[in-house]
């Protein structure tokens, strides 16, 4: 009682006077955040390139992209409970120094094999710096902030996936192919030395109280999460009898990690919290929009470049229009969600993302740049507002012990977001193309790749709105939004 009652002051006092070192924690998280989110989209930009230096086919030296997705992907909600268990931030230190390391690596490699082994252990590092960010939010900053807290690290998680293909260009035509890496690592060094030293030691845990990690379910939804990260990726550009026995196996992966969880003594993942509509919608929308999100990234240059015949230059410039946007909205979302609270805003920025969405493939052509970047300024508005406000949903929603589990759950949802959006848009604007196995393609065939991908959007982004209305309905009727907050916190 006397150590709940201290905890209780000690949150008190944080919350009346929070400091300059919560601002740096803050920063040190912030940093975090675009790190993991940058190591997605840079390589990206890099892949023609990368082909060239190695003597690698296309479908080779993709796997730098999808190594390090599949890393996050199969590990991020593991290594969220195992900070639950040995404590978020020594974890979190840990995987700052991997990223850190693993990126020099990456820049050093002399083969294709090597590079590929690095951003596996690259996508470690960023699986645990994406899990347990948002974890320690709880801890670093009052609970007054938490929306504002939110807001910026969706901000840098969108920065950092928009701003990739416009830093690659600039670091490939300036350094090389090894600069997209290389460029992480002092980033990653400053990121763990402002980590080290503001963020709050982790509470030591009686050994009574110690919980016994769940190894089944982990080595269970590794297995499941890796076979749908395959299914979604390999083939590029088909769908084959491979990807179905995959997908089949993700399946079936799925209906043995449920048995396996409700036989668990300490289960990896409490399948109770599905039971609470704002934690279930909030996962189920966040890979809706995020799959949305990815297409604008993974169909956008070849729109540009085929439809308006952009060169690398300006087309990296007009990409560049969605990190901008993303950093203007994410600060004043934070504070609009901190006043008017997230159920509301969750369903505004979906609405938001789903008119750009549906503008996006009625623009002629000969509206030309202005015609595209204006649908995208309402995306990605619309997303910024929408993952600040459902990250906090979701994370003040869950108990303190569940935390770690919970952010890893929400960053699966959106990695599980950019796999879908890479590889499912991808093909929709091939086959709306025609422009299957890399053909080149004239104006016409661009603009109606990018009409068949974004009337798929919009239904994504309308039945992510449905399920927000219909989250936010039965909350409403089921308990007032303010005391469910309360009772967590009595709870804690």
């Amino acid at each position: 009682m006397r150590a709940i009652q201290a905890e209780r002051r000690a949150v008190d006092t944080k919350e009346s006077n929070p400091g300059p070192s919560v601002r740096w924690a803050l920063i040190s998280l912030s940093l975090s955040m675009l790190l993991a989110s940058l190591g997605t989209s840079i390589a990206n930009v890099g892949l023609p390139t990368l082909a060239l230096a190695f003597g690698a086919s296309f479908q080779q030296v993709q796997w730098v992209v999808v190594a390090y997705l599949l890393a996050i992907t199969t590990l991020i909600v593991s290594v969220g409970r195992l900070g639950d268990i040995i404590g978020r931030r020594r974890l979190l230190l840990a995987g700052i120094a991997t990223f850190t390391v693993a990126s020099v690596l990456c820049g050093l490699a002399p083969t294709l094999g090597l590079l590929i082994t690095a951003r596996v252990v690259q996508g470690l590092g960023a699986a645990i710096m994406m899990a347990l960010t948002m974890a320690c939010v709880g801890e670093a900053v009052p609970k007054s902030q938490t929306g504002s807290a939110m807001g910026l690290l969706g901000t840098m998680s969108a920065i950092g996936t928009a701003l990739g293909p416009t830093l690659g260009g600039i670091l490939i035509a300036s350094w090389g192919w090894p600069a997209l890496f290389i460029v992480m690592a002092p980033l990653g060094v400053l990121t763990f030395a402002l980590a080290h030293r503001f963020l709050s030691a982790d509470r030591l845990v009686a050994p009574a109280q110690r919980i016994v990690f769940d190894h089944a379910g982990t080595v269970l939804l590794g297995l499941t999460l890796a076979a749908y990260a395959l299914a979604m990726t390999t083939g590029h550009g088909s769908f084959g009898p491979l990807n179905v026995a995959l997908l089949i196996s993700a399946i079936c992966g799925v209906g043995l990690f449920a048995i396996a969880e409700t036989k668990a003594s300490s289960p990896l993942i409490r399948l109770a919290i599905f039971r609470d509509p704002v934690l279930s919608a909030g996962f189920a929308m966040s890979a809706l929009a995020t799959t949305v999100v990815m297409a604008t990234l993974v169909v956008g240059p070849f729109y540009l470049s085929g439809a308006l015949a952009l060169d690398a230059a300006r087309v990296g410039l007009v990409m560049s229009t969605g990190p901008i946007v993303a950093a203007l909205v994410g600060a004043p979302a934070g504070r609009i969600i901190d006043r008017f609270g997230p159920p509301g805003m969750i369903l505004v920025g979906l609405i938001a993302m789903a008119i750009g969405s549906a503008i996006l493939p009625l623009v002629p052509i000969r509206f030309g740049v202005v015609g595209y970047i204006a649908p995208l300024v309402v995306i990605t508005a619309g997303y910024a507002l929408f993952q600040a406000a459902n990250n906090t949903a979701v994370m003040t929603k869950i108990q303190p012990d569940q935390r770690g589990v919970a952010s890893g759950m929400l960053n699966l949802s959106r990695n599980l977001g950019l796999i879908t959006g890479a590889s499912v848009m991808g093909m929709l604007f091939a086959h709306g193309s025609t422009a299957l196995k890399g053909t080149v393609i004239g104006p016409e065939a661009a603009a109606a790749g990018m009409r068949t991908t974004f009337i798929a959007g919009a239904a994504l982004v309308t039945v992510a709105a449905t399920m927000a209305w219909a989250s936010r309905a039965k909350t409403q009727r089921s308990s007032p939004p303010h005391r469910a907050l309360d009772n967590d916190s009595d709870h804690a």
